[in-house]
């Protein structure tokens, strides 16, 4: 009878627990997200606008292109980009763009919610563990689901397809599963893994589901986009993006193994300038050693274990579906609910009392600059995945250990060769300013360098300036608006740049002498030419797109000589030549985002 009352008196306490907890987060995190736009849904909101006008895919990466669009879509005084999206992100935004950007939030945020719910409901039903308790654990996770309301972002929506894909999976309906994983992987990629968890666990209709959910729709990506465009993003976007190179990979608000490997060893002028150990080429070989061994070994494990539960070995992978993506933020960790509450089901005491309080660790963020996430989500893999690892056998181990030597060691040292072709290896970066994440197209007058940049602090707004490099001093001009693309007009001081702001572009004219900016007559489009002649005459710097990347080619007219000016597996572009002709300014993304350059100067010989 006590332990009746006890467990009646437990399931009450959680029952109002649940009811407290969600009034709180409806009346803090949902309602702040219901009344203000902010980041990261125009981003989604912007990129299906632009698709619904048909504008080609390639600019939707380009990060300036997608700023003038998110101006054109209502959605003033932000930073906004689409990388690391892939092509169809987008797809579930495309019936919201018929509404204003806060409209379509609003029904997006209504979504989560149900979604929400049916994820708890499913999980219910799948572990036998009451709702009410899941509800507890959901809302233990308070800071991840605050930023997923407040920013109006995707994982609500990725974690019940996720969850439903397991569903699905654990009632034996292995096409459709797959199926739903594939979809969500085309969508996403985190569950791209699971494609193995498939085949180790001999799920061949998993596995097939999986290549007809992808492909169904990279053939819609295909019909809609084309082919040139879908396949600058698999060559030149997505290998970026699994290398960590989406946004900032030095910050520490993005707790990936990647990250970490980048703060400690890779050296840049502005994001990193003082790394632990300056180590490039440990860094290549860490960077692969580690994620390839985490895939081979769970691989191995998932193989060797002759008990299967598929809750149990699904929830393994979803972990390792989180500890190998490098674009992680406050509102990743919502993913690790399901994973979570699948290894809950039947644990002891001891080990519910870790996973919990390990949820709630990884959405808490304890002592990010010691990447704590990171460890604290390895260290959960490894418990996880302990019996399943301890089934490998001995040759199995000794072999998987070698090729993962072998093929790091090699991965690293073709890395570094394109490493040491890299601007930063030959040059010297120029405005650089802590923490500058944007420096591009750069323009040359009488009076100085200008060039664009993104808005902080300084400017008190979200957006796009203008800078000023004069004197020894780099200067922020704010004109209210995005300010892009800065060009030499005429040979003075004056420039000419685009004014976007309000859903308009204008052709703006700025003297440095008198501080004055007046509206141009037209505004013309302006096109950064693949050839650019010196001002003397002697020489011509080109762009030259490869398989991967953006290159510069100086090139001696008289002579007819070439050689390349910038190089390595980045991008570099925007040239423009001092006035005397003895150096190239060029901006590159190279040991930076895709898309977000620095600055530098290449001297002509």
């Amino acid at each position: 009878m006590r332990a009746l009352r006890t467990g009646a008196l437990i399931l009450w306490t959680a029952r109002a627990t649940v009811l407290v907890g969600s009034a709180a987060l409806m009346l803090t995190a949902f309602r702040a997200g219901w009344t203000r736009l902010s980041t990261d849904f125009p981003n989604y909101y912007t990129a299906a606008m632009a698709t619904r006008h048909r504008e080609p895919l390639r600019s939707f990466y380009d990060w300036t292109w997608f700023a003038r669009q998110m101006n054109y879509a209502g959605i003033e005084n932000q930073l906004g980009a689409y990388t690391p999206q892939t092509p169809l992100t987008m797809l579930p935004m495309m019936a919201l763009t018929s509404v204003p950007p806060q409209t379509a939030k609003r029904v997006w945020l209504t979504i989560d919610l149900v979604m929400l719910a049916a994820t708890i409901a499913i999980l219910a039903r799948t572990t036998a563990i009451r709702w009410e308790y899941l509800a507890v654990l959901l809302l233990c996770g308070y800071p991840s689901l605050r930023s997923n309301f407040l920013f109006g972002q995707y994982y609500i929506f990725l974690l019940f397809f996720i969850t439903l894909a397991l569903d699905a999976f654990v009632r034996k309906r292995d096409d459709a599963s797959g199926f739903l994983s594939g979809a969500t992987f085309a969508l996403k990629l985190y569950t791209g893994p699971l494609v193995l968890y498939f085949a180790a666990r001999r799920a061949w209709w998993s596995v097939l589901g999986m290549v007809a959910g992808s492909a169904f729709l990279g053939a819609l990506a295909l019909s809609w986009f084309g082919w040139s465009d879908t396949a600058y993003y698999l060559t030149h976007v997505l290998p970026r993006t699994l290398e960590g190179g989406s946004i900032d990979p030095y910050n520490f608000g993005v707790p990936a193994l990647s990250t970490l490997l980048h703060k400690l060893f890779m050296r840049e002028a502005e994001l990193n300038p003082n790394p632990a150990f300056e180590a490039p080429w440990l860094f290549f070989f860490l960077r692969t050693a580690v994620q390839l061994g985490l895939v081979v070994f769970a691989t191995l494990g998932l193989a060797s274990k002759s008990d299967p539960d598929r809750r149990h070995d699904f929830a393994w992978f979803l972990i390792l579906m989180v500890l190998l993506s490098s674009s992680t933020a406050s509102y990743t960790y919502i993913l690790l609910f399901t994973p979570i509450v699948l290894l809950l089901r039947n644990a002891s005491l001891p080990r519910s009392v870790y996973l919990v309080a390990t949820y709630v660790l990884m959405n808490l963020n304890p002592w990010p600059a010691l990447f704590s996430k990171v460890w604290i989500l390895l260290l959960l893999f490894f418990v996880a995945g302990h019996p399943y690892l301890r089934a490998i056998g001995w040759r199995w181990v000794t072999g998987a250990v070698v090729a993962v030597l072998l093929i790091s060691s090699a991965d690293a040292q073709h890395r570094l060769y394109d490493y040491q072709a890299e601007p930063a290896r030959r040059y010297a970066e120029l405005a650089v300013e802590p923490g500058a994440l944007f420096s591009g197209y750069p323009a040359i007058t009488r009076c100085g360098l200008f060039f664009q940049g993104m808005a902080d602090y300084r400017t008190g707004r979200s957006g796009y300036v203008l800078r000023w490099l004069h004197d020894g001093h780099i200067e922020w001009l704010d004109f209210g608006g995005n300010a892009f693309h800065p060009v030499a007009n005429g040979p003075g001081c004056e420039i000419a740049f685009e004014l976007v702001t309000h859903g308009r572009s204008t052709r703006m004219r700025f003297d440095p002498l008198t501080s004055r900016a007046e509206a141009l007559p037209a505004l013309r489009s302006v096109t950064v030419p693949d050839t650019l002649a010196s001002p003397n005459g002697k020489w011509r710097v080109r762009s030259r797109e490869t398989a991967t990347s953006t290159q510069l080619w100086l090139e001696d007219v008289a002579g007819g000589r070439k050689r390349e000016l910038a190089g390595g597996n980045c991008n570099n572009f925007s040239p423009a030549w001092e006035l005397d002709s003895s150096a190239v300014i060029f901006a590159s993304d190279c040991g930076r985002a895709f898309g977000l350059p620095a600055l530098y100067r290449a001297p002509v010989h």
